[in-house]
């Protein structure tokens, strides 16, 4: 027999017993007593805690209190209860009343059923509505029966709102020492646990640290959203009394979740819930909320370190990780990832059954994505530098840019520019040229020349008109690129970053605090972020003093629109007689060679024909009298 199912019976057993004593005060009361041996105790081991037992210390109870809570599960467990009930009750339903339990149980108080004494208090018992106190039926509650009866679950009302939180695989060393100031500050004897603030980007960190701090004090964690608390303070006052109830019940402790998409609202109802509970609570946001009375201890949970990464990996991969031969470096430098997200890049690597070391970055840009995706769009793209048509100046400038992003480890730690300090370190390159000259596609080459995601971010869902809601929309872009260095493209930055106005008003100051805020931002970005615009002079100077590259892209000339003809079409694609000389002189852009090139495989695809000199021409006019613009006979001499 097993410790668990010799519980389980002796508290089965035990429960009976008391059961037996309590129906016999009724029957005695109502001179039905039997001639029956007194139900004996149970044997029991030294420590054995029945669930009466821990109910009735947990929460204050009475003698008296006990056993109308024994009164109440009678009922509901013991069909010789409703008999004994029945007789001492007017109406014959056989439901036990609190009157009853003044009259037949010994060491009555009337207080025992005041609102705020632990019965009702602590929802163990409800009386009936509608009736008077004395003659009305007591219940008890269904999460109280089922644990007096030894039977786990949670309570039905919390089950929706509450989910448990596991003990995480593996964790660093940092996140060690913090989940041991937690259990220290909880187990401080004769003090109330203090509040725990759990702060940062990194939301399965601040989970698992949590969760081992509670498993080293023996409770069991779970968590729900901050907004799933309710607003009002009756609802709220509810939950926190069915929440402390299943604390003790369950020995539990409460993580509280802020989001960032969380408003004030929301946040406010929050604060005042946690606030309001006396048992084991933590509660992770982004950034700190503001504190109460109550003793707040803060705590900041970061990404792991290099080192730790390093460490993780090697955990992660087992004896595969021994064949990488230093190949984990570069995995590191690029991809900030937690401990969760490392060890299911290594899962899945090793499930491909493949040579991990070139498993695992793709694996880690998996990883990094799905935070990005709900904010971003990604662009994938195969862009090569052969698709780039630029001045050697402009070409070599981009070049230096990969190199920045693919050394910066190497610099930053290794020769110890970081430790003159995190400001500047951030890579950015502004992309500044008439529409259609290539700078999305530059955007494309570098990322794909580094292996790594690119991302254009919607200024239209990043700006915002409300106050302080723009850098939060920032603030979730760059936290969420930073697992994977991802290269962000601000299309048209000019629109979100451009010269900061003279205050007149509040609104003024509030977007001279967005244009800062980025800047902060981007300095400390560990990745790639690309801007680019039509017109450079909106830029403001300030800012463009902060960027490091500044690319300009120059209307093509002649020769190089016959280059970027010559590239126009696919390999597949085929072509009959096209003269890039002669379409060279018609003054277009990259980007618009690149739609009439287009239009003209289509209309030889409908046509049946490979791609000639006239769809070109048909297609060319099309895409000039979208732009409103006139085709000079100059320049489709010679077409056809």
């Amino acid at each position: 027999m097993t410790a668990a199912a010799s519980w389980a019976e002796l508290n089965q057993r035990h429960l009976a017993a008391e059961l037996a004593r309590t129906r016999r005060m009724l029957e005695a009361h109502a001179g039905q007593a039997r001639p029956e041996e007194e139900p004996a105790e149970p044997e029991a081991p030294d420590g054995f805690a029945p669930a009466l037992d821990r109910v009735a210390e947990a929460f204050g109870l009475s003698g008296f209190e006990r056993r109308v809570l024994l009164l109440c599960a009678g009922v509901e467990l013991d069909a010789a209860f409703a008999a004994a009930c029945r007789a001492l009750d007017a109406g014959g339903r056989g439901l036990p009343t609190f009157g009853m339990a003044l009259a037949a149980l010994p060491d009555a108080h009337w207080s025992a059923l005041s609102p705020s004494a632990p019965l009702r208090y602590w929802r163990l018992v409800e009386p009936a509505a509608g009736d008077s106190l004395a003659a009305g039926p007591l219940r008890i509650d269904e999460r109280v029966l089922h644990y007096l009866a030894g039977t786990g679950g949670l309570d039905e009302r919390l089950a929706g709102l509450v989910e448990p939180v596991p003990a995480a695989d593996e964790m660093p060393p940092s996140h060690h020492a913090l989940a041991d100031r937690i259990a220290q500050a909880w187990a401080t004897p004769g003090a109330a646990p203090p509040l725990v603030l759990l702060c940062g980007p990194e939301r399965w960190g601040k989970r698992a640290v949590a969760a081992a701090a509670c498993g080293s004090l023996g409770l069991r964690l779970h968590c729900m959203r901050a907004a799933d608390v309710p607003a009002g303070p009756a609802e709220r006052e509810t939950m926190a009394r069915l929440w402390e109830r299943e604390g003790v019940l369950a020995a539990g402790a409460l993580l509280v979740e802020v989001d960032d998409a969380d408003g004030p609202e929301a946040q406010r109802a929050a604060t005042a819930f946690v606030e309001r509970l006396r048992s084991p609570v933590l509660v992770a946001s982004r950034e700190p909320l503001r504190a109460g009375l109550r003793p707040w201890l803060r705590l900041d949970v970061e990404k792991p370190g290099p080192a730790e990464q390093r460490a993780l990996w090697r955990e992660a991969l087992g004896p595969a990780g021994a064949a990488l031969n230093g190949r984990l470096e570069p995995l590191v430098a690029q991809f900030h990832l937690g401990a969760r997200e490392i060890r299911l890049a290594g899962t899945d690597a090793l499930s491909l059954g493949g040579d991990p070391g070139e498993l695992l970055w793709e694996a880690c840009r998996r990883q990094a994505r799905p935070r990005l995706d709900d904010l971003a769009q990604r662009i994938d793209g195969d862009g090569a530098w052969d698709d780039l048509v630029l001045p050697e100046p402009q070409a070599r400038t981009l070049r230096e840019v990969v190199a920045h992003v693919r050394h910066r480890a190497q610099v930053y730690e290794e020769w110890g520019f970081a430790r003159k300090g995190a400001r500047g370190l951030g890579i950015s390159a502004l992309f500044a040229g008439p529409s259609g000259t290539g700078k999305t596609l530059a955007a494309e080459v570098v990322a794909n020349s580094l292996e790594l995601d690119l991302y254009r971010i919607d200024l239209s869902q990043v700006v915002s008109k409300y106050i302080g809601e723009t850098e939060k929309n920032l603030r979730r872009v760059f936290d969420a690129a930073e697992e994977g260095g991802a290269v962000l493209l601000f299309d048209e930055a000019d629109a979100l970053f451009g010269k900061r106005s003279e205050v007149k008003d509040s609104h003024d100051r509030y977007a001279n605090i967005e244009v800062s805020y980025l800047l902060q931002r981007m300095e400390s970005y560990r990745g790639l972020a690309v801007l680019t615009t039509n017109l450079k002079s909106s830029i403001d100077q300030a800012f463009l003093r902060r960027i490091r590259f500044v690319v300009a892209f120059p209307f093509p000339d002649a020769a190089q629109r016959a280059d970027i003809w010559r590239r126009a079409f696919p390999a597949g694609t085929p072509t009959d007689g096209l003269d890039a000389g002669k379409l060279a002189r018609l003054n277009v852009a990259g980007g618009n060679i690149r739609n009439i090139a287009l239009g003209a495989a289509f209309l030889a695809a409908d046509a049946g024909t490979p791609v000639r000199m006239e769809h070109l021409l048909s297609a060319a006019r099309g895409e000039m009298a979208k732009l409103e613009k006139p085709v000079s006979a100059a320049e489709v001499a010679g077409w056809v």
